[in-house]
C-alpha cells in the first residue's frame, strides 16, 4: 500500500499528535480498502474552521472535522482521495468535556475524516451504523477504546 499524506499545521495549538501518528491512523483506516492514495490533513484554529463550516455546510460555528473528498473522475486513475480539515481546539475541548484521552479522540477524528474520503457517511441511521462499526473496529484494532459511548463526532 502506498499512501501519500501531506500534513499541514495551520494552528497555534501547543499539543498536537506527532506526524507519524497521523500516518498510522490514516494507514490503518485505508488498509484493505485501497492500494494507493493521496490526501492532505490540515490542522486549523477556530477562525478558519468557522469560515469553512459556514461556506461548505452553511452551519454557524466551528466543528471538529470536515472532509472534502476528491471530485476527480475515477476514469483518470489519479489516486487523490481529498482533504481533511481538523480544528485542534475543538478536538481538545471535546476530549476534555467527554473525559476522553486526547490522543484517542485525535485518532477517532482522523479515522472518521478518512472514512468520509472513502465515501462513508452518517446522514441516515443505517449509514451511521455502518460507519460507526467500521470506526470502532479500526480504533480497537489500534488499541484505542470504542468511541461511540458519547456520540461526540458532529460533522
Amino acid at each position: 500500500m502506498t499512501i501519500e499524506l501531506e500534513l499541514q499545521i495551520a494552528s497555534n495549538a501547543q499539543t498536537l499528535p506527532h506526524p507519524s501518528q497521523f500516518r498510522e491512523w490514516v494507514g490503518h483506516t485505508l488498509a484493505d480498502r485501497i492500494d494507493t492514495g493521496e490526501l492532505t490533513i490540515r490542522i486549523v484554529d477556530e477562525p478558519e474552521m468557522i469560515e469553512l463550516n459556514q461556506t461548505y455546510r452553511h452551519k454557524v460555528g466551528p466543528t471538529n472535522v470536515l472532509s472534502f473528498p476528491s471530485e476527480i473522475d475515477p476514469q483518470f486513475e489519479i489516486p487523490l482521495l481529498g482533504d481533511i480539515v481538523i480544528c485542534a481546539s475543538v478536538v481538545q475541548r471535546e476530549a476534555s468535556n467527554a473525559n476522553i484521552e486526547l490522543l484517542a479522540h485525535w485518532a477517532h477524528i482522523v479515522v472518521h475524516g478518512t472514512l468520509h474520503l472513502l465515501g462513508y457517511d452518517h446522514e441516515e441511521d443505517d449509514e451511521a451504523a455502518i460507519m460507526e462499526d467500521i470506526e470502532e473496529q479500526i480504533l480497537t484494532e489500534m488499541g484505542y477504546p470504542a468511541p461511540y459511548g458519547d456520540k461526540i463526532v458532529d460533522d
